[in-house]
């Protein structure tokens, strides 16, 4: 690797990183705490008490300030009565039903470069804003149901601009110095063999099986996906990291007006608008160093060029992907891919079962155990932090003992169906009897938790996103991502769902945990199925027809 592609490899990586730094704050702060947090409090200062519906859940109409209350509060939209807990979680299903529809549309854009950039840069302000909006939009509006509208637009800014940003992961994996020495070892090797044709040495000297050209090309080809492999886990293990430090930083920063305002909803928005604010000012670098129209063409690039589709429209392509998802799914394109398929498969139980444990966490600690916001807010700094460690600990794991991306993967998955399994102890008549500790009926065991949780889920995030791009067809990274992350939130809109109509019916949101491990448990056989290098090979040679 040259020096000039050493520099330009640095410039590209640290842009990408930098919104890594500038989204993930978003969604700790806001789209897993605060949040959820916010909207139901919302919903609270406009509800009123069960079973009269006479009494308000705060002390006073419109005011921002919510009282100690162990009766359940409901909140009428339109001609529906429903729980303050099931508001967020519908909200939240109805903006990843959203987000599905953006990214399917996109796909085709985002694998055009010159505009994966301005998707990714036009999606995130769009979010930001949204977020920032929380700052002007008081629960004693008369339209405080907009909160709503905003939450939606904030998370499908955030989905769309990530499904951007992750599919310049496999460009970078592939331009690393690590990378590019073996591929430039591998060119090597079949320039020799061109030039000197294979032969069999007849010294005595020589071991009874030659090592052929042909098995040194082989083992470069291994060392060659080794390589590649870790390359992208790491530079995903990166992102997470320092999304998860930003993270960190802003809920210490939010942690102060929270606990001196007590909790009110007035201090929840403000946490929310600065989330909004981080995310676009550290969206700046991303926008000045990632590849664009203008920048040295990359490979991937060059291929777009050569091309040359000077009809290429927006209009055009938006039309095509949803006819190109229509053709992905086909069973024929099924059955070429079935490795990538089997792991999305997976992905789809996996995504609702790791996002809905996180809300639904948050939602169990304050509406079942009372949890204030200056509480949830410190859980919320245990576990991003616990992830960083998580993040960073696992690639050294990887290293140490060999593993593949795909065996941590499955370690995660089991470690994490402990936490919903273990809140299913919660029903056990001794730990709601005299021993009062266990089966997360305490405050205390959910600092424990999200201690626990967090270093998993970090982890989770960098493998589960690094090992499907093992499994993608070159320059088609976008639309495979928009298919992740379809996948992922075809799951997110039934979880929340499934958990609000859980927490409706029985008005104890507990039993959710039930359904929780259910999903979890159910990726292992999956995931366990999925033949890597098969699904490499079957990715390599794969052309849509």
């Amino acid at each position: 690797m040259t020096l000039a592609s050493s520099q330009l490899y640095g410039k590209r990586l640290r842009g990408w990183l930098s919104y890594a730094f500038a989204s993930e704050v978003f969604v700790i702060v806001s789209l897993t705490l605060f949040l959820p947090i916010c909207l139901e409090q919302f919903a609270r200062d406009n509800g009123f008490l069960l079973p009269e519906r006479t009494q308000r859940c705060t002390a006073q109409p419109g005011s921002e300030t919510p009282v100690e209350s162990t009766g359940r509060c409901v909140v009428q939209i339109g001609w529906l009565w429903i729980d303050t807990a099931s508001f967020s979680l519908y909200v939240y299903s109805i903006s990843v039903a959203l987000q599905a529809l953006t990214v399917i549309s996109m796909g085709g854009i985002a694998d055009h470069p010159p505009h994966r950039k301005i998707l990714l840069v036009t999606f995130a302000l769009l979010g930001a804003l949204s977020a920032t909006a929380f700052l002007v939009l008081p629960s004693s509006s008369p339209v405080w149901f907009l909160s709503a509208l905003l939450a939606s637009i904030a998370n499908v800014g955030f989905g769309a601009s990530i499904v951007a940003l992750n599919s310049y992961i496999p460009a970078l994996a592939k331009d690393s110095p690590e990378v590019v020495q073996i591929l430039g070892e591998i060119q090597e090797s079949a320039d020799n063999a061109e030039d000197r044709p294979e032969r069999v040495s007849e010294s005595p000297d020589a071991p009874l099986i030659a090592r052929t050209s042909s098995q040194a090309r082989t083992e470069l080809q291994t060392r060659y996906d080794t390589a590649l492999s870790r390359a992208t886990s790491r530079i995903s293990s990166q992102g997470i990291a320092l999304g998860y430090g930003a993270g960190i930083c802003l809920l210490i920063v939010a942690l102060i007006p929270v606990t001196k305002l007590h909790g009110s909803t007035f201090a929840l928005r403000l946490a929310i608008g600065l989330s909004g604010i981080w995310w676009a000012v550290f969206t700046i670098p991303a926008a000045l160093w990632l590849p664009g129209a203008g920048a040295t063409p990359s490979q991937e690039d060059a291929a777009w060029q050569e091309s040359g589709d000077s009809k290429w429209n927006a209009r055009r392509e938006i039309v095509a992907a949803w006819k190109r998802l229509g053709g992905m799914l086909h069973p024929r394109e099924i059955k070429r891919l079935r490795n990538t398929f089997k792991y999305l498969a997976a992905w789809f139980l996996l995504s609702d079962g790791f996002t809905t444990i996180t809300s639904t966490a948050v939602l169990f600690g304050k509406t079942s155990l009372h949890m204030d916001a200056s509480a949830l807010i410190l859980i919320g700094i245990l576990t991003p932090l616990s992830g960083i460690a998580g993040s960073l600990l696992w690639p050294m794991l990887q290293r140490r003992y060999g593993w593949s991306n795909l065996k941590i993967i499955i370690i995660l998955v089991l470690l994490a169906s402990v936490i919903p399994a273990y809140g299913c102890l919660g029903f056990l008549p001794v730990f709601q009897g005299s021993l009062r500790f266990g089966g997360l009926t305490t405050q205390g065991e959910m600092f424990g938790l999200a201690l626990y949780f967090g270093s998993i889920y970090g982890a989770f995030q960098s493998y589960a996103r690094a090992f499907y791009a093992e499994l993608l067809p070159p320059g088609e990274e976008a639309r495979w991502y928009g298919l992740f992350s379809i996948t992922d939130k075809s799951s997110s809109f039934v979880g929340p769902l499934i958990v609000g109509l859980i927490s409706d019916g029985t008005g104890n949101i507990r039993y959710a945990f039930f359904f929780l491990v259910f999903m979890v448990w159910a990726a292992v056989p999956v995931l366990m199925s999925v033949d890597v290098e098969q699904g490499r090979k079957d990715a390599r040679e794969y052309t849509y027809n």
